[in-house]
């Protein structure tokens, strides 16, 4: 599968794409009004960012309570019902007279459920595609983000001054129902990837079993930690440039966009390992230079810049994928999912607290400064050489001793991907 073409005649792909559509549209517009109704309210950088990205933190708790549900849910019934959990948690703060404190609690209950959803989304996107055609699809739903953002950020900007921000966080909440119904309709029924019912100890149990492997290990890290730092540097874009922040976010979007479609179909499969490092670097360097206080054309041209290394993701995600089993497909790609947004939701924490106690500018450039260091730290785990014994790293501790899984088994005959 090579072809835009070839990918969009894949049965369930186009309904999958449309759901994954809405949920991004209803992201783009509510996380930004709830960061400027929380910081109108507030004047505070540190509590606006973790508004923006507060149910990062929740996928943390998620990822080690409920992800089994990932793979031991029919997909179908799992994404219709996370978007309605969505819906109703972005609707509630813009409940007049809703406390701020209580805010933060929904906040938390919605990155739990968006565990669950970005797992069972990847996993069925992998059920849908042929292995040649899970870069391409994955790549697919990295643009149709970029270019939601950049159309979400700038109908954003007026929803708020027209509607304020509660009345932008109800149209962001009608967009998660429709995503909802997209998803029942749209798709198949599927029956739940592996067996069993979801569970705290399958979710621990899967973890462990994942985290296992030191190859992998290198491969998640590297998906979360320089890519959350610098999302905690966007989370200062509001207290950096109030009236320029929707543009700030429009660019970067509009500059992950061209990195996922130019790795997604143009780069060879063979030049793709020697690109994940520098892209990680390119993501990170251009917010060292915010130090310097840019005004808003040269911010706007450095944001751009940047944002393209996001496509290092989608290398990293197909490595993953070759050192996991099929069957662990949903957990491993939500536990992926819930690690980077927990990362993020961490990043907009530290950025948000350096900002405070310096200036926003000074705080970006710092939580880029730590992301090059992570980066540079992870890089020779990341060469070819990381790769061996992934499909083979013996899990460490009790997981070797629960008879109903031989993990060593496991891995040698279980086809990855």
């Amino acid at each position: 599968m090579r072809t835009y073409r070839e990918l969009f005649r894949a049965g369930e792909f186009t309904p999958l794409l449309l759901a994954s559509a809405g949920q991004t549209a209803a992201q783009t517009l509510g996380g930004p009004a709830l960061g400027l109704l929380v910081f109108r309210r507030t004047g505070s950088p540190f509590l606006s960012s973790l508004a923006m990205f507060g149910p990062a933190l929740g996928q943390l708790v998620g990822a080690v309570t409920v992800l089994s549900a990932a793979d031991r849910l029919p997909p179908r019934a799992a994404l219709t019902g996370v978007a309605l959990l969505l819906g109703a948690g972005t609707a509630a703060p813009a409940v007049p007279g809703m406390p701020l404190w209580a805010v933060f609690p929904v906040l938390l209950a919605l990155g739990v459920a968006g565990a669950v959803g970005g797992g069972a989304r990847y996993g069925l996107l992998d059920d849908i595609l042929a292995r040649d055609g899970r870069l391409l699809g994955r790549s697919v739903l990295g643009m149709s983000a970029g270019v939601l953002q950049i159309c979400g950020f700038a109908a954003g900007g007026v929803l708020v001054t027209v509607l304020s921000p509660r009345g932008t966080l109800l149209v962001a909440a009608a967009l998660h129902l429709l995503s909802a119904g997209v998803a029942r309709f749209g798709l198949g029924r599927r029956p739940a990837r592996a067996s069993g019912r979801p569970s705290v100890a399958e979710t621990w149990r899967t973890d462990v079993l994942l985290w296992s492997s030191v190859p992998r290990r290198y491969v998640y890290l590297a998906l979360w930690v320089p890519n959350g730092l610098i999302v905690g540097a966007e989370a200062l874009y509001v207290p950096y440039s109030p009236h320029g922040s929707g543009l700030l976010f429009a660019c970067g979007a509009l500059g992950m966009l061209a990195g996922d479609a130019v790795v997604g179909r143009f780069l060879p499969a063979r030049r793709r390992e020697g690109w994940v490092v520098p892209l990680c670097v390119l993501l990170a360097a251009p917010y060292l230079f915010f130090l310097l206080e840019p005004g808003l054309p040269v911010a706007v041209a450095l944001v751009t810049v940047a944002t393209f290394g996001y496509a290092t993701g989608l290398l990293l995600q197909d490595r993953l994928m070759e050192l996991t089993p099929g069957r662990l497909a949903g957990q491993a790609l939500g536990l992926h999912t819930s690690g980077m947004l927990a990362m993020q939701g961490v990043g907009a924490a530290v950025a948000g607290a350096l900002a405070e106690s310096t200036s926003p500018a000074t705080g970006m450039a710092a939580t880029a400064a730590l992301s090059l260091a992570v980066t540079l730290l992870l890089a020779p785990g990341l060469r070819s050489g990381g790769r061996t014994g992934g499909r083979t790293g013996r899990p460490r501790g009790r997981l070797r001793r629960i008879p109903r899984w031989n993990p060593q088994r496991d891995l040698r005959r279980e086809p990855s991907g």
